[in-house]
């Protein structure tokens, strides 16, 4: 297979490498600016210019690019350092589950300001009591007239404290089995009723948070899918999460291999050691086993198909790859690896602040194991689990509380 550009798209990585050259924002010009801040001036200015969600159709504030300029942009993006994104999960998990299952004027209405940067969303999906199971959440919603009530709690929910929407999964019928008494909803955060608490992490930084529903009120046309239809588009979610997350985090295999390449062990250049090489070695292939494993997936995107479960390939192996990486990184750097602040670490602390954060990569968008069940299941065909709540109403689920 010939990986190499055609001559368009040569043209066309040469445009977006120029436009980036002349474009990614200066260190003065986002002194004073916190991380949303940053975030939102990139993602106008690329929106201005035609380069936002690029994939996206137009209509809905993309450039209706093909899936490998996608991956192109994405190649010659990576190479600048720009302002980390707060958009993942709005660009990479609620558009596509919008497109997939939103009203035409929703769209129009809610994605052009998601690709401009205006608006960011979060994922309500995990609860205290569900643990990996998230068809056995307890956040309740009633119908009263044309809107629903919702009651009860989130967890472990990314950039909730700065978001101006969310997606959320919520049971509307507990006298049905799990996975079909789910109803989804998108949510306005700014709503009466929301509560959200930041959770302390090991890092020190708090990008998690709880999310609190008392009565809030949503509107019954901000349901996407038919009541009780939350779980199948939970999965369109879900893929999607699984595909944009696949990589595990911002630390790569290039900054792993110029630090070899720069610190010393026992007089040699590390890069030089044997057991170093081979580590390298090892990392390099998986980062570009996963690089193939986007391109398949954005080539069935291109098609108009959801990401399949095989995308749970990307989510198990790239958490796992990034933390091994920012061990080693630390191991390399010696006493010095300690060092976690910023203006004191020679490297930024970017190895540490990725291990103390691989933790909940492994964790986000489902664990390990259940990446691997998904893999068991529904990739390479074996049985399923025993699952005591199979087919029984979720109100007789047995509980710790029983």
């Amino acid at each position: 297979m010939d990986f190499g550009d055609t001559p368009e798209e040569a043209s066309f990585r040469q445009e977006a490498r120029a436009w980036l050259s002349a474009n990614v924002p200066s260190k003065e010009e986002l002194e004073g600016l916190d991380e949303v801040q940053r975030a939102k001036l990139w993602q106008m200015r690329k929106y201005e210019a035609g380069w936002a969600c690029i994939r996206w159709p137009r209509e809905y504030g993309g450039r209706g690019a093909s899936a490998m300029e996608q991956v192109i942009w994405n190649q010659e993006e990576s190479s600048f350092r720009t302002p980390a994104s707060v958009f993942a999960i709005g660009q990479g998990m609620a558009a596509p589950t919008m497109m997939a299952w939103a009203t035409e004027e929703q769209k129009r209405r809610y994605l052009p300001p998601l690709a401009s940067g205006e608006h960011v969303w979060c994922q309500l999906f995990s609860e205290p009591a569900g643990g990996s199971d998230l068809a056995a959440l307890r956040t309740r919603a009633e119908k009263d007239g044309d809107e629903w009530v919702v009651n009860g709690q989130k967890i472990w929910t990314s950039g909730a404290h700065f978001s101006d929407y969310a997606i959320l999964v919520v049971r509307t019928d507990p006298e049905v089995p799990k996975h079909k008494g789910l109803t989804y909803f998108f949510v306005d955060m700014k709503s009466p009723g929301i509560e959200t608490k930041p959770i302390r992490q090991i890092s020190g930084e708090s990008n998690f948070n709880e999310v609190y529903f008392t009565d809030v009120r949503i509107p019954d046309d901000h349901r996407l899918g038919a009541v009780g239809q939350g779980w199948q588009v939970a999965i369109t979610t879900l893929m999607n999460e699984r595909l944009a997350i696949g990589g595990g985090g911002g630390l790569g295999f290039r900054q792993v291999f110029e630090l070899a390449q720069r610190l010393s062990i026992d007089g040699r250049p590390a890069i030089k050691d044997r057991s170093v090489r081979a580590r390298l070695a090892d990392w390099y292939a998986q980062e570009s086993g996963l690089r193939f494993q986007g391109y398949r997936a954005m080539s069935a995107l291109s098609r108009g198909e959801i990401p399949g479960p095989e995308n749970s390939i990307g989510k198990y192996v790239g958490a796992s790859k990034t933390q091994d990486m920012a061990s080693f990184a630390i191991d390399l750097l010696e006493m010095s690896g300690v060092v976690s602040d910023p203006e004191l670490s020679s490297h930024s602390g970017i190895f540490q602040y990725a291990f103390m954060g691989a933790p909940g990569l492994r964790i986000a968008g489902g664990t390990d194991e259940i990446m691997l069940n998904i893999l068991a299941e529904r990739v390479l065909g074996m049985p399923q689990d025993v699952r005591v709540d199979k087919g029984i109403p979720f109100s007789q689920v047995p509980t710790g509380a029983s």
